[in-house]
This record gives structure tokens, C-alpha cells and sequence, in this order.
């Protein structure tokens, strides 16, 4: 069912600044500050292509960067193994293992790439006139397949950074997910953002999009809660309980100093969507969650369990599609290790 294929990476050369001064986070998590701090950290960071001042700005920078031998292509099409060390918000150190790889782009309704969260449009606005512009991908998404985990060797990486640690490696993985369906674990917009512009733009190049596929097998693969915190709760109602533990009995509502055990069908954040609280935000903090009530910033907060992904992977499967921040998949893959060019 999909279909995957090596690509020619564009990466940052070893001429180029360490790459501990290149890479950052996604952009969908970098805040204002953050923003601030990554662009005056390196005149080459990647968050001057991916939070931008202007779509046309990044596109000229990354020209520019080619140009000057910042930024080099690879010679030939690859497969990259990815290995990530990190400490979880558990405050254990775990691997997590995947291959970088492009995936063919199918619609939803193919039952090829299965979504699990909605999205907005508003987001994909953005991503799609920067998409246009720079005709590169500029982060993968994160894909999850049931197949075996990978297996690394045992060589120096080709690329080190913090905890990541990049392999180029000879299989061609093709044949191993021709049968697979791929859930999207993160990047979601960005993924209907590249088909929309596939569906504009029709060339062959932008038909594949750069991707890390990571087992559900693999032992690194964690799913961390997120909690909501509601400005107005109204005719919710629990049965009081003391302060639970770390491993929660259910869906817990904090409120005015007190917790309740509330009741309900399916997934803990379908049981909380709904019951309709308003003015939702989040936080994977569940101490934070707590103290944000205490402080008076929210009325309440629901402190839900992880969500399995086998779950995630059934509904998916079923076509179902679940609230937004569902899944907290930590770590968030690194930006600025690789880029797909669309030429």
C-alpha cells in the first residue's frame, strides 16, 4: 500500500556552523522568545526558514545558503536511520529509532496515511505559501507503522546532535512497508499542506514527502498525557476522591482544591470532548495543571491518562478521528537535520 523511496537530502555542510547552532525544534512549538533566541543564535539557524519574517525571505536565504556552500545536496538518493536519546517528562532516558525516507502522498480516503486529530485551516495557510516559495520541505513528519523496529549498526553516525544521531545506510526499505499503513503520529498540517500543494503543482518531485518512520514496536516509542485546563465547566459533575497517585484511575477533574472521578465512554480526552468544556488550553505538565487552578487562571483541569496508540492506530483504522492534542509523542523531531528539496 505505501510507497517509500530513498531522496537526495539537503543538509547543512561541514563547512557550515556546528550544528548545534543550526537545528531547533519544530515550529509548531517554538514560542516568541524561542523564536528570538534561535535567530540571533546563527545567521544559518534553520528557524530563519521555518518561522520566517517572510515566505520570500526564506526563500531567498535558503537560496543564498545553497549558493554559498551552506547548505550542500547529497549526490546520490538515500535512507537515513535516525536514533534519538531523551530524557521524557517521566525523567527516564530512553532510544527512540526510525528511518528518514520519503513517502508517496496519498489523500485519506486512499486508507494508505491515516490521520488520528483534526485540523485547522488557518495553520495550513501559512505552511503552504512557505511551501510555495522555497519548493522545499523544511521538517519531516513523524509516521508510525507496525512493521519491525529498525536495527542500528554499530558505525560512527554521519550526524550528531544533542541526542539525535543520523546514519546513512544502503537497505532500501521499499519492499518492507508495501503492505503497511502509515498513521501520522505529528504533522498532520503539514502533511495536507503538502498535498494541496502536490494537487497545484502536479510535478512528480512534489508527490513525496520526507518523513521518519518509527515501529510501534520500538521500545524508545512514548506517549506522554495532555492535560486540559477550561475556563467554564458547567454541569460537570464526579464523584470526589483523594489526591490519585501518578498512575490515574480515570479521567480526573481538579477544581477549587478538590478532585473528581468522572465518568464516561471511550478515550480519555473523548470523554472530556464531550462534555463540552469552553475555553480550553493545554499543558503535558500535570503539576502545572493543578497550579494554574490554584492560581486562578482556569475554573478546572482535566488530568487525563496517556493514550495507548494501539487505540489511536484501531480508530484511525475505523476512520475516526480524534480531538486535537490526543497524542503527546516526545521527543518532537529535531528541525535542520535534513531537507527535501522539490527539483
Amino acid at each position: 500500500m505505501a510507497q517509500i523511496r530513498p531522496f537526495r537530502a539537503l543538509r547543512y555542510s561541514p563547512a557550515a556552523d556546528p550544528l548545534e547552532r543550526l537545528v531547533a525544534p519544530p515550529y509548531d512549538v517554538i514560542s516568541a522568545e524561542e523564536r528570538r533566541h534561535y535567530l540571533a543564535l546563527d545567521p544559518h539557524n534553520v528557524v530563519h526558514l521555518t518561522l520566517p519574517e517572510s515566505e520570500e525571505q526564506a526563500a531567498r536565504e535558503l537560496r543564498e545558503w545553497r549558493a554559498e556552500g551552506v547548505l550542500e545536496r547529497e549526490a546520490e538518493p538515500g535512507v537515513w536511520a535516525l536514533s534519538q536519546t531523551y530524557t521524557g517528562p517521566d525523567g527516564i532516558e530512553r532510544t527512540r529509532n526510525g528511518l528518514v525516507v520519503t513517502v508517496r502522498l496519498e489523500p485519506y480516503e486512499n486508507r494508505v496515511v491515516l490521520p488520528h486529530e483534526r485540523t485547522h485551516a488557518g495553520p495550513k495557510e501559512g505552511r503552504l505559501r512557505l511551501l510555495r516559495a522555497t519548493r522545499t520541505q523544511l521538517e519531516p513528519i513523524f509516521l508510525l507503522h507496525d512493521g519491525e523496529p529498525v536495527e542500528l549498526s554499530g558505525l560512527e553516525p554521519d550526524l550528531a546532535v544533542g541526542g539525535d544521531r543520523l546514519w546513512r545506510v544502503e537497505d532500501d526499505p521499499a519492499e518492507r512497508f508495501a503492505d503497511a499503513q502509515l498513521l501520522i503520529a505529528d504533522g498532520h498540517h503539514r502533511y495536507e499542506t503538502a498535498l494541496a500543494f502536490h494537487e497545484e503543482d502536479g510535478t512528480e518531485a512534489s508527490a513525496w514527502m520526507m518523513v521518519v518512520l518509527v515501529s510501534t514496536r520500538e521500545q524508545g516509542l512514548t506517549i506522554f498525557p495532555t492535560h486540559r485546563l477550561a475556563q467554564s465547566v458547567d454541569g460537570v459533575r464526579g464523584t470526589p476522591i483523594d489526591e490519585p497517585g501518578d498512575e490515574l484511575p480515570g479521567v480526573v477533574l481538579y477544581r477549587a482544591g478538590a478532585y473528581e472521578l468522572l465518568e464516561g465512554n471511550g478515550l480519555d480526552v473523548e470523554v472530556v470532548d464531550a462534555l463540552g468544556p469552553q475555553g480550553v488550553t493545554y499543558t503535558a505538565q500535570r503539576d502545572e495543571a493543578v497550579a494554574t487552578v490554584d492560581r486562578g487562571e482556569a475554573e478546572a483541569a482535566f488530568l487525563l491518562r496517556p493514550t495507548r496508540i494501539e487505540d489511536v492506530f484501531a480508530r484511525a483504522r475505523e476512520g475516526r478521528v480524534l480531538p486535537q492534542k490526543t497524542t503527546f509523542f516526545f521527543p518532537k523531531l529535531t528541525s535542520g537535520l535534513l531537507f527535501q528539496p522539490l527539483d
